[in-house]
C-alpha cells in the first residue's frame, strides 16, 4: 500500500513556531514528531512506500526522514517550486502512482486505521474517500422554525451534529486525470468537481482520537495530553527514532536538527 503525505505547508497559524520548523516536524510530547509519529503508524498498517509531498523547509523533512529505512518503508520526494493547495501536488505524480493510494495532511493525529480506510476505498470504487469525524456544535440561542412569518417550531440551545472532513483520503489516481501537472486546487474545490460531474465521494465515519494541529492551542493541547495519547498512537513504538543528515553525518536526533526546539522550550 501506498501513501502521499502532504507535507509543504508553512504552517502560518502556528508562527512563530513554524518560521525555522516545518509544522510536520513540531515536536509532540518531548520525544516525537509528528511526522515521526505517521510514519510509525503507517507502517505499522501494511504500508510499504510513501511519498512526500514537499515545500516549506522541505531540506529539513528530507534530512529527518531519509530514504524511510529506519520505518521499513520506501521514501520518495515531490518538491514543489510554488504552493500548490491540497490537491495540486498530486497531478504531477500520475506516473508514479498506484490505481489506489492513502492521501493525508501531515500534521494529523489520529489513532484511524489508515490500511483499513484504503481497503474501504478499493472496495467501493469510488474516486475519492473522506475519513470523517462527528463534530457538535452548540447554540447559545433559542432556534425558531418559521414558516410564512409564523414560528412553526421552537428549540432551545440545539446541538448541532455534522461529519467534517479529517484531512485523510483513500483516493483513485482516474480521479487526478482530468487535471494537469503543476495547477493549485484544493480538496475543497475536488469535491464540487466530483459531485458536479456525477461522482460523489464516499465517507469514512470514525469515532476515535482526532487531533488537527492547525492552531497554537490544538498544538500545546497535544503536548499536555501525549503522555495518555502516545499508547493510542504509537502502541509498538516505546522512543524516538534517531535520523541521519544524508550519509556522511553522525546519527542525529530530531531535536538536534537546525531549527528543532523542543516542546517545552516553545514560549
Amino acid at each position: 500500500m501506498h501513501a502521499v503525505i502532504l507535507a509543504g505547508g508553512k504552517g502560518v497559524r502556528l508562527k512563530p513556531y513554524t518560521t525555522t520548523l516545518p509544522k510536520p516536524l513540531m515536536p509532540i510530547g518531548d520525544s516525537h514528531s509528528i511526522l515521526q509519529i505517521v510514519l510509525d503508524q503507517l507502517a505499522s498498517r501494511g504500508f510499504t512506500s510513501v511519498t512526500l509531498a514537499i515545500n516549506h523547509l522541505g531540506p529539513l523533512i528530507r534530512a529527518f526522514v531519509g530514504d524511510g529505512n529506519r520505518w521499513g518503508l520506501t521514501i520518495d520526494y515531490s518538491e514543489e517550486d510554488r504552493p500548490l493547495s491540497t490537491v495540486g501536488p498530486l497531478f504531477g505524480l500520475k506516473d508514479r502512482l498506484p490505481d489506489e493510494f492513502l492521501v493525508m495532511n501531515g500534521d494529523v493525529l489520529t489513532d484511524l486505521d489508515y490500511g483499513d480506510l484504503l481497503r474501504s476505498h478499493q472496495l467501493s470504487g469510488a474516486g475519492l474517500t473522506l475519513a470523517t469525524s462527528e463534530r457538535v456544535h452548540r447554540i447559545d440561542f433559542g432556534v425558531l422554525d418559521v414558516e410564512a412569518g409564523r414560528v412553526v417550531g421552537f428549540r432551545e440551545k440545539p446541538s448541532l451534529h455534522y461529519p467534517v472532513s479529517m484531512g485523510v483520503y483513500g483516493m483513485s489516481r482516474r480521479t487526478l486525470e482530468p487535471y494537469p501537472a503543476g495547477l493549485a486546487l484544493g480538496f475543497d474545490q475536488l469535491v464540487l468537481d466530483l459531485l458536479a460531474g456525477g461522482d460523489p465521494p464516499m465517507t469514512y465515519p470514525f469515532d476515535g482520537f482526532w487531533l488537527d494541529i492547525g492552531r497554537p492551542e490544538d498544538y500545546d493541547e497535544a503536548n499536555r495530553s501525549f503522555p495518555q495519547l502516545k499508547p493510542i498512537l504509537l502502541p509498538n513504538r516505546p522512543g524516538p527514532i534517531e535520523v541521519a543528515v544524508g550519509e556522511r553525518a553522525d546519527p542525529l536526533a530530531v531535536a538536534d536538527l537546525p531549527g528543532v526546539v523542543r516542546a517545552g522550550e516553545l514560549t
